[in-house]
């Protein structure tokens, strides 16, 4: 999720940090190379969708005012404790997007 809010957001130094961080813990880059297309990608599964749908209408907020069609998924797969986690945690990861690309990074 961080690495597909730090697409989104263009933050270039965001993007090889979570990439590598990923390739460390075994995610295979077939999976990571296809996050984009996370939509029509048979590499996702149904919660990983519904937290990428979340992330992506949360990102762009002031386009999507993070509609029920992507809240409601949420709740299929997530506690509200889980919910708020990951809400927390896309406005943080575009928090930090901010500065980096703001510090030139």
């Amino acid at each position: 999720m961080y690495l597909r809010v730090s697409q989104i957001n263009g933050c270039a130094f965001c993007l090889k940090m979570h990439a590598s961080a990923l390739r460390a813990k075994g995610v295979c880059d077939a999976k990571l190379d296809s996050l984009s297309g996370w939509r029509v990608s048979a590499r996702f599964d149904d919660r990983e969708r519904a937290a990428l749908a979340w992330a992506e209408s949360l990102v762009n907020v002031a386009e999507t005012h993070a509609p029920d069609k992507d809240f409601e998924p949420l709740k299929v797969h997530f506690s509200d404790a889980e919910i708020s986690d990951l809400t927390f945690a896309v406005s943080l990861m575009s928090a930090f997007n901010r500065l980096a690309i703001g510090m030139r990074q």
